[in-house]
This record gives structure tokens, C-alpha cells and sequence, in this order.
């Protein structure tokens, strides 16, 4: 059997074909499709065009069977696309706390950041997704870090009017009222 690797690196139309048809396995979570796939030489960090892996597709479209699959093959949770997002952040923006928690558990890091300094924490503060927030807290998430232009997630929360999260960053009540 070719390997599927080597195969993707010479541009092989086969290699290339399963390549594709694994990024749609993973945007749709079939995980029995993209498991055998896998098992074909495929490498678990495979990316499309945007840069956005494997795993990045399954945790963002809310896919636990494939996102667990993709971390117990080895896929890396901290691999950013070309918008510099990690798997957690789109979790984090989506408010998906069961694939946070799983992205989490397969050694996401929980103040993991693109080159924006961005972290699960800024983006769940930003829209905010007070489940995926308090996850975060829980986890060890620093609330005093910023992002390359100087904003913490406080400051994101409040400019975004995601008043809840602020009430939760500050230590207050969700609801109570914010400085």
C-alpha cells in the first residue's frame, strides 16, 4: 500500500482525493469514514486550503466522536489556521462546551493563542458564551492576559457588550451589574 503522506506531498490525484474526502468527514463527523481514512497513512494534522485541519473541522461543526478520534490519533490541538485560530477558540466562539471540554481533556492548552495573542478565553468572552467561559476559569484560564494589542478579555466582554461574561470575569453574579 502507498503511503498516503508522501502521496499528499507529490501532489498524487489518489492521495489528493482522500485528503478531500477526509476534510469532509471531519466537517460532516463521520468518524467511522474519516477513521479509515486514517488508518490509509493519512495524517492526523492533514489541513485544507485555509489551513484549517482535521480536527479544527470536527471540534468547530460540534463533532465529539470525530474530535475524540482525531486526538487519540495524535492530532495536534494547538495547530492554528491561517487566521491564526486554534481548535479551542472556535469551540470557545461556537459556546460548545462538550468539545471544549474534550479539546481541553486531549491537551489543548487552556490560554493557547494564535499570533494575535487570542485566547479561548477572549473569543468565549467576546460572544458571550458564560458556559464556555466558567470551563475555561475552571481550567486554570488567565484573566489578566492580553492579546497583542493590549486587550484582556474584560475589556473584549465589555466592547462587545457581553455583559454576562463580564459579570463572570469579574467575579460577580451573572446579570449583576458591571463598573
Amino acid at each position: 500500500m502507498k503511503n498516503i503522506s508522501e502521496m499528499v506531498a507529490n501532489q498524487d490525484p489518489e492521495a489528493l482525493a482522500v485528503a478531500q474526502a477526509a476534510v469532509e468527514a471531519a466537517r460532516a463527523g463521520d468518524a467511522v469514514r474519516l477513521a479509515s481514512l486514517l488508518d490509509l497513512g493519512l495524517p492526523p494534522d492533514a489541513c485544507n486550503e485555509k489551513g484549517d485541519t482535521l480536527l479544527m473541522l470536527a471540534a468547530y461543526h460540534g463533532h465529539a466522536a470525530a474530535t475524540a478520534l482525531l486526538l487519540e490519533r495524535g492530532a495536534d490541538p494547538e495547530l492554528v489556521n491561517d487566521r491564526g485560530q486554534t481548535p479551542l477558540a472556535g469551540a470557545a466562539f461556537k459556546g460548545d462546551v462538550p468539545i471544549a471540554r474534550l479539546l481541553l481533556d486531549g491537551g489543548a492548552a487552556v490560554d493557547g493563542a494564535g499570533p494575535d495573542g487570542r485566547t479561548a478565553l477572549m473569543f468565549a468572552s467576546m460572544f458571550d458564551r458564560v458556559e464556555v467561559v466558567a470551563l475555561l476559569l475552571e481550567r486554570g484560564a488567565r484573566v489578566e492576559r492580553s492579546d497583542t494589542g493590549g486587550a484582556t478579555p474584560l475589556a473584549m466582554a465589555l466592547a462587545f457588550g457581553a455583559g454576562r461574561a463580564a459579570s463572570l470575569l469579574q467575579g460577580l453574579p451573572v446579570g449583576e451589574s458591571v463598573a
